[in-house]
């Protein structure tokens, strides 16, 4: 996948269950607001919080493999957001080797920005989150 230097990225998790099988969406737009990739994949059995985190690591990947500089994230989940801000502390010991990878990879990046939206504003993530649970649980 080739994608733009500077990315919004949207991410969602999705667990049916939790835990349970668990898939993640990724939708990658350029400054204009295009898509310019989609990924999704299943995870298994895993909690959602694990799946939220799966789906930024999966991105940060991703980006890195297409030589990405600056990202934006925007996800539905205030945990994992505020987490990757350092506002609240990563106590789940599942989470913490999860919330360090996403740390190692955010270095790799000349700007990585997390924001928090509202579930609504999410859709196309949460939608390929869905498809790929819809595949796995068939």
């Amino acid at each position: 996948m080739k994608l733009a230097p500077q990315l919004k990225v949207y991410t969602d998790g999705a667990s049916r269950g939790n835990p349970g099988p668990a898939a993640i969406g990724i939708v990658f737009y350029d400054m204009n607001d295009e898509v310019v990739g989609e990924h999704k994949e299943t995870l298994g059995d895993q909690t959602n919080n694990y799946a939220e985190y799966m789906a930024v690591i999966r991105a940060l990947e991703l980006c890195r493999d297409s030589q990405v500089s600056e990202i934006d994230f925007y996800c539905d989940s205030q945990l994992l957001v505020k987490q990757m801000l350092g506002e609240y502390k990563v106590k789940a010991p599942q989470i913490k080797p999860l919330f360090a990878k996403a740390k190692e990879l955010t270095a790799l990046f000349s700007k990585v920005g997390y924001h928090h939206i509202r579930r609504e504003y999410n859709i196309e993530a949460d939608a390929l989150a869905n498809q790929a649970l819809d595949a796995y649980t068939i």
